[in-house]
């Protein structure tokens, strides 16, 4: 039997999922099946008699609503939620927004790929005339971040959201496994790949 219990799991599919398009730090709220996949995903958790006594996510919309619908599901409502900004989905820069399909046409299938899946290659970084830079930067929910605003990613490798990811799991959220509590993180196809980086060595 496992000393500590974790689940770990990305969020339901949200609306730009179906375009084929990065969405990266874009907030999105959940399609009509990421939300059925999120309470499908909190009725199997019940049926295996998983109890939470607490849940991470990023500050992402559709992090956050698929914690709640498995909460939900559960029964477990009550159950503290706690965010922050370095579970978020890895910071794809300049390719924010952009249909993959078309990036393989522009840059080549090799090269998105390289973006993509590489561990410490970091795309174009964005700049303020990218479309949604403005949206991304001037969203309250950074302003009460744990570091400056101008200090936040403008693009990230794989290796870069393991470096910003790991002092918020090491501080927060290692301890409180540590106490014995059982702990669910909702959180990003990426920030989830680095962390089982980490945790599987």
């Amino acid at each position: 039997m496992a000393k500590y219990r974790l689940v770990l799991l990305r969020h339901g599919e949200g609306a730009w999922t179906k375009e084929n398009r990065f969405c990266s730090w874009v907030d999105q709220k959940l399609s009509s099946d990421g939300i059925k996949e999120a309470q499908n995903c909190g009725k199997h958790l019940k049926a295996l008699g998983f109890e939470f006594d607490l849940v991470f996510t990023s500050v992402l919309s559709r992090s956050i609503q698929t914690a709640w619908l498995i909460l939900q599901e559960m029964g477990q409502e009550w159950v503290p939620i706690q965010s922050s900004w370095r579970l978020n989905e890895r910071h794809y820069g300049a390719l924010i927004g952009l249909n993959r399909a078309e990036m393989a046409l522009n840059h080549g299938e090799e090269q998105v790929k390289i973006w993509r899946r590489s561990y410490d290659v970091t795309p174009p970084p964005i700049s303020e005339s990218h479309p949604y830079y403005a949206e991304i930067y001037n969203d309250r929910r950074y302003k009460c971040s744990d570091v400056p605003q101008e200090n936040l990613p403008k693009a990230e490798s794989l290796k870069d959201v393991l470096d910003r990811l790991l002092p918020y799991w090491n501080e927060k959220i290692v301890p409180e496994l540590k106490s014995g509590k059982m702990i669910l993180i909702s959180a990003h196809g990426n920030s989830s790949r680095a962390l089982l980086k980490h945790v599987e060595g």
